[in-house]
Formats: structure tokens, C-alpha cells, sequence
């Protein structure tokens, strides 16, 4: 019998943590039964069509792909404009002439507007987008279609914003919110986004005030699978990534939901981001979003979403989202910590908890923290040093991260097994359970101030000291033990498992010892479940067993093949000062593909003169000397270097000469510019700025941009030296190159000018 209590105890483990993802997204694909249904199916078809090929700003496609949306939304009914405006964000000082579809549909009341939002553009320079955000745009193409087939005109307006120039710098979205006049009527935004390619999307709120009520209506909304929880937000806070929302937010005080998916992240900004890969049950998760959440907040009063509370939420077995006030947080550590007080005296006095062995337990607690933690950051290390490829895959999660994702798991299963053996004993693990929720309770304490969205781990303590008081003051029977303490640690399983898998998942594998951090933790909750357990012996063999195995695995599907691309770089770059040029890759491994430019005894380290802004400032690995090219540079013409009110006026035209995707204009000298211009757009908001040195400006051209106009007021000693870096993403078709096309097993690498040729000149003032 103890032997079933053993596999009922682990079967009931496992089923929590299973339990926890499979409430978080659809595990199958519904048909749709009537025309009002969101048809998985009908969004697919749309987004076959969107994602055929690349379409970032300034292609061809990317007009194709917006000539497209703009049919699809006259085949509704509705009347789409494109609102074409030029525009310069503050963060990176990336601009563009951006062109954004938007359409209208009228409420019958007065009030403010829903606004429904995606971009269509993809990333530059090989994305095909189908993810990020195709999903997106296919997911308001349907869900307005089914929205429609109602026949009942909604209260508020719906406003339906298909941005453009996400990709850039969020430039589409900022265009709207500062010059469009729909912005001031928009009170609430539901964003469909994506960074991967699968995996349950994500809801994550943006607002500049409190929550409860967004929370609140959302809940109202009865999404079918609410895949959230307020930690999430408290650190995507603290991430450098931002979405159309975050424009909405802080430059509209608007607020808004995310609706994003991050699993497969190896897909993100890809050639692999495609139609036949996007998870189609995700598809149906983002339908399912838009449905409740379309028919609720265009029936609803969205005036005023703003509140004076903010709420803690955290997905909850039975009751999709579990909310309480952040003012419980507090509270709720103090009862927990005076509970815990209470227990241990009484179990003290009762003899239940011995001193010592209570003093022990902080040894295999804080040892399975450091070792699991620790552990699996080295263990990772080794990794990369073994397989210096993955270091090329620059989103940080490769192909066969899930096998390492559960080999990892498995490893820290078995190591905390492994350092709680010599500790261990069925009498003593009331003692031993107090220094994890001491260490629980610390942590609790910690993330008060900037994590304070992560108040919910509190409920595992809580759990916890329940399990803790039954063993002090009542004996269950040997064969209900672990079974009792089981189930009771299902809510603690539910919300932890998913938190594991998360972490690495959205920010790379580097992120596993966070893994490893939360496993231990975990680990030291369960030891009542643990300690009762008469096969503690085995289940460690079978953990060490399956973390060879699942090793072996990642090892084995380590490689790159056509399903599973390796990326790869390579970029002519001439320098038109000294007249130079070079073959420059961003690659760690040179595959054949880079060999053929960049073989022999190459340069490691980039070239200072081609140094560009990257979403990881990547720099060249490797770069070797090549032959000059007959390439046609931009013409410079200077239309004004004069002194007007003390102050030097600078006023210049670039004009390319051949197709440019961007323009990247940077100083090696700090320069304070007093205003600054692009094509008679202020940068910076009209305001005066600094820059010790680097870019400027980043402008990519636009398919109706001819020209890029620069102004520029400066001191009346300034002398600058403005460096231009013109970039081609035309390095494979260029008639003056002979490359040899990649295999079918490699692809462009992302985040990084690529597949490109790019020219320096210096504008000497």
C-alpha cells in the first residue's frame, strides 16, 4: 500500500503541474459552428496571404501586404483610410514615413472609443511575420468579420488601427497618438502581438494608474483561457522590450491589454516566422481574447478605467484568476510570519519540531538554492563552450531548448534529491520544512518594492503552514499522508510549474537558473509530500536517468537541418573616407556560407566604422580586408550653413542613388543640438538633447520617401563631423557580388544588419 500512496502522491504532482499549463490555452482547435464564430480556419487563409514573404517598410510587399488589408476591410463593409505621416521616436531616434490603415465603426452612444490594434509590417530584413504580428492583424480581420455578422451596432465606437513601422521603433502607433485626431477619442486598446511562433498568449496590461479596475473588466469579459499574473508585468516593466501599447500609455495616457504568445522563440524576427509554423491552437487563443473581450468593452462603459487600488493576480485552479488588493500583501506576510511563530512554538511544545534539526534544515535549503541556482547557470556555461554555435542563435533559446528546458528540470530534481538524502529523515520533517518557508517568507519580504506584483507567492506559504499545522497537531494515517499533503499542494504546484518553463522560454536559456532557483524553492514546500514518500531512493535514480537521457536528446538534435535553420551573417562594408572595404559576419561559427568572403585568418572584433544600433549592439565578430566596388554613394547637397541669433543653422539633403533601406547618421565627438529636424518633422519633440557619441538618427526609407532632409541648430563654435552609414539589404541580388546562396539548413540572422551593403562617408562641417 505504500507503494500506491507513493505513485498516487507523484501522479497527483504531476497532474498539478500539468494541470497549470493546460488551463492556460486552448488544447485543441474548436470549429466554428456559425458565421459569428471566430474561424481559425478564415484567419489562416488571411494570413497565408500576409506573410508569403518579407514586407518590412520600404519593400514592395510591404505595400502588397497593405493594399491586401485594405480590400479584406471594403470586403466588410468598412471604410479603411491610411494615414501617412513622417515620424521620429526619443528612445532610439529610429524615424520613418509611416502609413497606418485605420477604419471606424460607429457606436450608438457617445462616450470614448475602443481601440482594436496590430502592425502589419515585418522586421527587417527577412522576417516573413507571420506571428508578429500576422497573427495579429488576421486575428481583428476574422474576429471583425464575426463581430459584424451580429448585426448589432455596438455602444462605443471601434476604432481599428493596423500600424505600421512597429518594427522600427513603434513609429506607426506614435504616429497616430500624436497627429491622428481618433487618438483623443481611444479610452481602452487591445494589442495582438507575438515573440514566437506558439505557446499561450499572454495578457499583460498597461496603465499608468492602478489596476483593479482593468482587471475587473477584463474578468467581466470571461476570456476563456487568462493566461496572466501581476509578477509578469512587474518585470516586463523592468525589459528593455516595449509594444504599440507602451505609445499609448505614455504618450496618450491610454490604457490598454497585451495579447502576446513568446513560446518557440527561435522563430521571432525570422524567415522561420511562417504560416506553416505558427501554432494554430495559439491562433485560437488570440480569437478567443478578441471575441469576449470585443463584445464586452464595445458594450461597456470605458470612460474611466482608472482606480485607486491595484490589484495582485495569479491564474487559480477553478476561478481562472485569483485577485486581492496589493494592501493585503503586507497584512498577509505579517499573519504568515506570526502563524509560522505560533507553529513553531507549538510544535516546540508538542515535540513535533526539534531545534536542531530546524537549524539543520537551513543547510539543504540554502545548498539546494546556491547548488540548483548556481548549478544550472555553470552547467549552461559548459554548454555554450560545447556548442559554440547555439552563441550565433542570438535569441538565446535554441531549437532543442525544451529538451534542455526538461533535462534541467530532471538535473535539479536529482540534485535536490541528491542534497536532501543525508538530511532527510520521516521524523523530522516538520523541522525541516521551516527554513523553506523562512526563505519563502524573505523573499515575500524582498519583492515589496519593484516586484511587488509578485505578492501572490504568498498563497504557497500559506499552503505551507496548513500543511505544517495538520502534522503538528493531528497524525494522518500512513497511508493518507502524502496524498493529503499532495493535493493540498496543488494551488502551490499550479502556480509555480508554469513559472519554471516561462522564465527561459521568453528571455533564453541564460534565464534557466532562474528555473533552477524556483524548482528549489518549490522543492522545499513539498517535503511533506516528499518525506512521506517510501521510494524517495528511486525517484532520484529516475531522475538522474531521465536527465542523461534528456541530455542526450539536446545533444543529439544540437545540429541545424531545413526545419531548424542556422543563422548566419554577412556584409560588405566600404568606407568611402579612407577608401576601404571589408567583409564583415556577426557570426561566432563560420559556416561555408561565411567562409566563402571571410575564410583565412580573418579579423576578429568589428570595424569602427560600421558600428550600427542592434536590438542586442551586436558587434562584428570577424571582418577581413576586400576589393573595392564601384558603388554609386548618396549625393550630399548642403542647402543652408549659416549663423542665425549666435546660433549654426545646418540644413542638408541626402539623396540615394541606388535602393537604401536606412540611413544611419552618428558623431565620434559629443554634440548638443539645440533643434533638430527630419524632413520637417522635430526630433526629440522640438526639445534640445546631447549625445556624447554614436547615432543620432536612424531613418529607414519608406516607399514614399525620395530624399531624407536633415536640420540642425548648434552652437556657433560647432564644427561636427557627421558620420553617414548607408545600408542595402540588396547584398545577394547586387550585380557586382557573386555569393553563393545559402543551403536550405541556414537562414539570415535577425536582429542584425544583414544580407547588406553598407557605405561610410563623413559630412565635414
Amino acid at each position: 500500500m505504500k507503494k500506491y500512496t507513493s505513485i498516487i502522491s507523484l501522479t497527483i504532482v504531476i497532474f498539478a503541474a500539468l494541470w497549470g499549463f493546460y488551463d492556460m490555452s486552448p488544447s485543441f482547435v474548436k470549429e466554428a459552428k456559425s458565421t459569428t464564430d471566430f474561424s481559425v480556419e478564415k484567419a489562416l487563409t488571411h494570413l497565408k496571404e500576409i506573410s508569403k514573404e518579407t514586407h518590412h517598410v520600404g519593400t514592395t510587399a510591404h505595400k502588397d501586404v497593405q493594399n491586401y488589408i485594405v480590400s479584406e476591410l471594403k470586403t466588410l463593409g468598412l471604410s479603411p483610410t491610411i494615414q501617412t505621416q513622417t515620424i521620429v521616436n526619443k528612445k532610439w531616434f529610429a524615424g520613418t514615413t509611416a502609413e497606418n490603415i485605420i477604419v471606424k465603426i460607429e457606436g450608438s452612444k457617445k462616450g470614448k472609443s475602443l481601440l482594436l490594434l496590430s502592425h502589419y509590417d515585418s522586421n527587417p530584413h527577412s522576417a516573413l511575420g507571420a506571428s508578429d504580428a500576422g497573427s495579429g492583424v488576421v486575428t481583428i480581420l476574422e474576429g471583425l468579420r464575426a463581430f459584424l455578422a451580429n448585426n448589432k451596432q455596438p455602444e462605443n465606437d471601434v476604432i481599428i488601427l493596423i500600424s505600421d513601422a512597429e518594427e522600427l521603433g513603434l513609429l506607426g502607433a506614435k504616429a497616430f497618438v500624436e497627429y491622428h485626431p481618433l487618438a483623443k477619442e481611444v479610452g481602452l486598446v487591445l494589442n495582438f502581438e507575438a515573440r514566437g511562433s506558439g505557446g499561450p498568449s499572454y495578457m499583460l496590461l498597461e496603465t499608468n494608474g492602478k489596476n483593479s479596475k482593468m482587471i475587473t473588466e477584463f474578468l467581466k469579459a470571461n476570456p476563456s483561457y487568462p493566461a496572466s499574473n501581476s509578477l509578469l508585468y512587474s518585470v516586463y516593466k523592468k525589459l528593455p522590450n516595449d509594444t504599440d501599447l507602451t505609445v499609448f500609455r505614455e504618450n496618450g495616457d491610454i490604457n490598454g491589454f497585451n495579447f502576446a504568445f513568446i513560446g518557440d522563440h527561435f522563430d521571432y524576427h525570422t524567415v522561420q516566422d511562417s504560416y506553416e509554423r505558427l501554432d494554430r491552437t495559439t491562433l485560437a487563443h488570440q480569437g478567443d481574447y478578441l471575441m469576449n473581450t470585443l463584445h464586452y468593452f464595445s458594450n461597456s462603459n470605458i470612460d474611466n478605467l482608472k482606480s485607486e487600488i491595484d490589484l495582485i493576480y495569479v491564474n487559480f485552479p477553478f476561478i481562472k484568476l485569483l485577485t486581492y488588493p496589493f494592501s493585503w500583501v503586507m497584512p498577509l506576510f505579517l499573519i504568515a510570519l506570526i502563524v509560522l511563530l505560533i507553529l513553531v512554538f507549538f510544535g516546540i511544545l508538542l515535540n513535533k519540531i526539534q531545534i536542531n534539526q530546524l537549524l539543520i534544515g537551513f543547510i539543504p535549503s540554502l545548498m539546494s538554492i546556491i547548488l540548483c541556482g548556481g548549478g544550472s547557470y555553470l552547467v549552461w556555461k559548459l554548454i555554450l563552450m560545447i556548442h559554440p554555435s547555439y552563441k550565433d542563435m542570438l535569441h538565446g533559446f535554441t531549437y532543442n531548448g525544451y529538451w534542455y528546458l526538461i533535462a534541467f528540470v530532471c538535473f535539479n530534481i536529482w540534485l535536490l534529491f541528491f542534497i536532501y538524502k543525508k538530511f532527510t529523515k520521516k521524523e523530522n520533517t516538520n523541522s525541516l520544512l521551516i527554513a523553506p518557508i523562512v526563505i519563502w517568507l524573505l523573499i515575500n519580504f524582498l519583492i515589496q518594492g519593484d516586484f511587488k506584483g509578485g505578492g501572490f507567492l504568498i498563497i504557497p506559504v500559506i499552503i505551507a503552514e496548513l500543511i505544517l499545522a495538520i502534522s503538528i497537531f493531528y497524525k494522518p494515517t500512513k497511508k493518507s499522508f502524502s496524498v493529503l499533503f499532495a493535493l493540498l499542494s496543488i494551488p502551490t504546484i499550479y502556480i509555480i510549474a508554469p513559472l519554471v518553463k516561462l522564465f527561459p522560454v521568453g528571455l533564453g536559456l541564460k534565464m534557466l537558473f532562474i528555473s533552477g532557483l524556483f524548482l528549489a524553492l518549490l522543492f522545499g514546500l513539498l517535503l511533506p509530500v516528499i518525506n512521506a514518500t517510501e521510494s524517495r531512493k528511486a525517484f532520484r535514480k529516475l531522475a538522474g536517468f531521465l536527465t542523461i537521457l534528456f541530455f542526450g536528446i539536446a545533444t543529439f538534435n544540437a545540429g541545424f537541418d531545413i526545419d531548424n535553420r542556422k543563422p548566419n551573417s554577412l556584409v560588405y562594408v566600404q568606407n568611402l573616407v579612407d577608401s576601404t572595404s571589408y567583409w564583415g559576419t556577426y557570426n561566432t561559427v563560420l559556416d561555408d556560407y561565411v567562409s566563402q568572403k571571410i575564410s583565412e585568418s580573418p579579423t576578429k572584433g568589428g570595424i569602427i566604422s560600421a558600428e550600427t544600433k542592434s536590438k542586442y549592439n551586436t558587434r562584428f565578430t570577424y571582418h577581413k580586408k576586400a576589393i573595392n566596388k564601384p558603388i554609386k554613394a548618396s549625393d550630399i547637397f548642403i542647402n543652408t550653413d549659416t549663423i542665425i541669433n549666435n546660433e549654426r543653422v545646418l540644413d542638408f539633403t541626402i539623396t540615394p542613388n541606388r535602393h537604401i533601406n536606412k540611413y544611419e547618421l552618428s558623431v565620434t565627438d559629443s554634440l548638443y543640438f539645440n533643434h533638430l529636424m527630419v524632413n520637417n518633422i522635430p526630433v526629440n519633440d522640438g526639445k534640445s538633447f546631447s549625445i556624447k557619441r554614436g547615432s543620432f538618427l536612424i531613418y529607414h526609407m519608406a516607399n514614399s520617401d525620395d530624399v531624407l532632409q536633415i536640420k540642425l541648430t548648434i552652437s556657433e563654435e560647432s564644427k561636427p563631423a557627421i558620420i553617414l552609414n548607408e545600408i542595402s539589404y540588396d547584398l545577394l541580388s547586387n550585380p557586382l557580388f557573386s555569393i553563393k546562396p545559402r543551403s536550405e539548413a541556414m537562414m539570415p540572422m535577425p536582429f542584425v544588419s544583414n544580407d547588406a551593403i553598407m557605405q561610410t562617408q563623413k559630412i565635414q562641417f
